[in-house]
């Protein structure tokens, strides 16, 4: 394994390109200890402890951990991802974004123009509803009034821009999703902090008679998550398909099979974020309303942990689950090429008939994906905070007398959730794959077992 890590720095453009994206995250590291300016961080992080459960601790874990701090990167990649998902849904219902969209590299370019506008007008808002929400609560703010409001604003908006700007560069020059690896960063970081909180929780007690066998439970809970992962993100679906022969001047082409494969969770994490982003934007925005008295209420059901969210989160799940699926896959296109070049299913009618076929494999083996990261983002996520089963309308009467385990969980924060496990898991294996490719291609052995060097062809 040593030799296969320094086969990473004995080829110059991938030693530059990881040792660019280290510096990166370095830099995001460094800027999530700067605090915005006019903030009481004692306080601030008091509150947040108190309310480690709830949704603002889950957006806290997407900032790694700038939020509890409220540094400049407090924001974290959430407006990015949310202007992300307009921009990507508009480009299906509004026509001339879709011919935008076709128009190649420049109408990719002109999307990605408008998502960064769109980043910095959420950041404005989302910023201007944090300050608001600071004033209000009481002893966070040092010197309340406009100029802490308009200083925050300020902040918090360019910390977030700034943010963009390193995930794209890491995504352009470095090695991996640069903002995949940005969450990741965060949550990887404050890992340590977790342990020890499951160690402090354990010493003092805090679970009764409970302690040693929740820790052990919760451990083999991580390790079965983290084995499920590797595998469903490894499984695939793989089409038989066969090319015809042709004869081409004096050489016969084709004859051979293949197979075209179909992972079960193309999508990766991005499900997850998007419908975690989705979710944490009204709570993020209507925070200064949270008193009134029809918004409060709905604040108070879109709480992470409430069946409305947990019901809304599957849904999102699903949904885009099929639309990343359908913006980076398209059957037809395959079809196309496989007619072009002579390839064909067995038993499948070349055209569309091949195209359908296509079509009704990926619908089911996504739903499956779907499935997948529901259960691995739910299950261990109910584990740590419980099922508010009793706070279902009207039956939740009948739940009302379950153990406090089951309704408030165990307590431990969400770094040892299946959210998190799932984007450590997911980015880690994306970005080593990634790094695999590109040893593979330049002849050297990779990190996997069947990824071994390529050989030229022999001559006798």
């Amino acid at each position: 394994m040593l030799e296969k890590l320094a086969n990473i720095f004995r080829v110059p453009d991938l030693r530059k390109r990881v040792l660019f994206t280290l510096g990166l995250l370095a830099v995001y590291r460094i800027g999530g200890h700067i605090p915005t300016p006019g903030i009481n961080g004692d306080r601030l992080a008091q509150f947040f402890e108190q309310n480690r459960g709830t949704m603002l601790g889950f957006v806290d874990l997407f900032s790694g951990g700038n939020l509890r701090r409220l540094t400049i990167f407090a924001l974290g990649i959430m407006p990015y991802i949310t202007a992300s998902i307009i921009l990507q849904l508009l480009t299906v219902v509004y026509e001339p974004l879709a011919k935008l969209q076709k128009e190649g590299e420049m109408g990719r370019k002109k999307i990605t123009q408008w998502t960064r506008y769109l980043t910095v007008i959420l950041s404005a808002v989302q910023s201007f509803g944090i300050a608001i929400s600071l004033e209000k609560a009481g002893d966070f703010v040092t010197y309340p009034g406009p100029r802490f409001i308009l200083m925050t604003m300020l902040t918090l908006t360019t910390g977030s821009a700034f943010i963009m700007w390193l995930g794209e560069q890491i995504t352009e020059r470095g090695i991996g999703n640069g903002m995949s690896l940005l969450i990741f960063a965060g949550i990887v970081v404050g890992l340590p902090r977790g342990i020890i909180d499951l160690y402090e929780k354990a010493k003092t007690d805090a679970w009764g008679a409970f302690t040693f066998p929740a820790i052990i439970m919760l451990l083999i809970l991580m390790i079965a998550v983290v084995a499920f992962i590797v595998f469903v993100e490894r499984s695939e679906r793989r089409i038989p398909v066969q090319y015809a022969k042709r004869v081409v001047g004096r050489k016969v082409m084709g004859g051979q099979s293949t197979h075209l494969p179909l992972r079960v969770n193309a999508g990766g994490v991005m499900p997850v974020i998007f419908a975690s982003s989705i979710l944490a934007l009204p709570q993020m925005l209507a925070q200064p309303l949270r008193n009134n008295k029809v918004i409060g209420p709905v604040l108070e059901a879109l709480r992470w942990g409430e069946p409305l969210y947990t019901l809304l989160y599957c849904v999102g799940i699903v949904f885009f689950a099929y639309f990343y699926i359908s913006i980076v896959f398209n059957p037809n296109e395959v079809a196309d090429n496989m007619r072009k070049w002579g390839g064909f299913i067995p038993g499948i009618r070349p055209g569309k008939r091949t195209s359908d076929f296509i079509n009704d494999v990926l619908t089911r083996i996504t739903l499956v994906g779907a499935a997948y990261l529901i259960i691995i983002s739910l299950i261990p996520e109910w584990m740590i905070a419980g099922i508010k089963l009793n706070h279902l309308p009207l039956l939740g009467r009948f739940f009302e007398n379950l153990p406090a385990w089951v309704t408030n969980g165990l307590g431990v924060n969400f770094y040892f959730g299946g959210t998190s496990l799932l984007i450590v898991v997911g980015v880690a294996m994306d970005t080593v794959t990634q790094i695999e490719a590109q040893l593979i291609m330049r002849h050297y052995d990779g990190f996997t077992p069947r990824s071994g060097r390529i050989r030229g062809r022999r001559t006798w």
